[in-house]
């Protein structure tokens, strides 16, 4: 099952994300994945995972497990490399040992200190508050972004975390307005805790796929990270396990698939990834979406700007 993008390259509408994989580990992770049905993957320069990820995707290409053309391969540039795009985005493929990207997203949308492409260290001020680089808008940022696809580099581009409270529907706006190549895509986090509703509708009526990256509310990785509540021990989601035989963390990757958005979620659990892709034999009716609905705590989970000294969302 997949998203058609604007520019008509289709999105698997599930995918599986490489967050704080490492080693061994993610190597395996892939391998696995892709035996259980798994065809898109979510990547980035800051997960510092992707030469591991390469290594393994090679394995596969050159096994025969699976072929290029069948993957969606996703990865981001990091906030250190606004100015310098096209030179992250080479690392990147070098790293993944891949001669394009199904789609290249622009991680968080300011620009840092350039600490060496590749590098994604949060550079801080004196004062310990996050190095902004104030000489680049994110006009060219989106600019440079759209170079890659010229160059064959990258078929899709997108935004991601375009957020500081409401004005993230204001960035997107914009982003429309001064792109030649629009985005395909806006990764957000959105789940039943934090539904988003206004932006997830922008973003549809103009075209733009909305991908979750924290699909399941981050469960216990945000909780050990940020202290948050994880949307998983809900008792109403617990209520619909038996009606409908299937998991917590199944019922609310179907119902984000019903939103008509991409759901990522993460494990390096087999059994764990082999749940997360069995979602598409069910379907949550009317009025258990209207249910789900009434979840919504505008709860956000997911905050590493607190590492930088400063809070995006006040």
């Amino acid at each position: 099952m997949a998203i058609t993008l604007n520019n008509g390259f289709k999105m698997p509408i599930i995918g599986l994300g490489v967050w704080r994989m490492e080693g061994k580990e993610i190597r395996d992770l892939i391998t696995n994945s892709i035996k259980l049905g798994y065809r898109h993957f979510d990547c980035a320069a800051d997960y510092k995972n992707e030469t591991e990820v390469g290594e393994a995707l090679a394995e596969a290409f050159k096994t025969g497990l699976v072929k290029r053309e069948d993957l969606f391969i996703t990865t981001k540039l990091w906030n250190s490399d606004h100015g310098h795009v096209v030179e992250a985005c080479k690392d990147s493929l070098k790293k993944l040992q891949l001669d394009y990207l199904d789609l290249y997203l622009v991680h968080f949308p300011v620009a840092t200190k350039h600490t060496g492409v590749g590098a994604t260290d949060s550079a801080l001020d004196d004062d310990g508050v996050l190095d902004i680089d104030t000489t680049i808008s994110l006009e060219t940022t989106w600019h440079a972004m759209e170079d890659l696809v010229s160059l064959g580099l990258a078929r899709s581009i997108g935004i991601r975390k375009f957020i500081c409270s409401n004005y993230d529907i204001f960035l997107t706006r914009d982003c429309l307005a001064y792109s030649k190549v629009k985005p395909a895509v806006n990764q957000i986090e959105t789940h039943p805790y934090f539904q988003r509703e206004s932006l997830v509708k922008f973003c549809q009526k103009h075209g733009i796929c909305v991908t979750a990256h924290t699909p399941l509310g981050g469960a216990e990785a945000n909780t050990e990270w940020f202290g948050t509540v994880s949307v998983l021990d809900d008792p109403v989601l617990k209520g619909l396990t038996e009606k409908y035989k299937k998991t917590v963390a199944q019922i609310v990757l179907r119902w984000g698939i019903q939103r008509n958005t991409v759901v990522i979620p993460k494990s390096s659990k087999v059994e764990r990834l082999k749940e997360n892709i069995e979602v598409l034999d069910f379907e949550l009716s009317k009025e258990d979406m209207d249910l789900l609905k009434e979840l919504d705590r505008n709860y956000r989970t997911n905050q590493p700007a607190k590492f930088w000294g400063i809070n995006l969302y006040a």
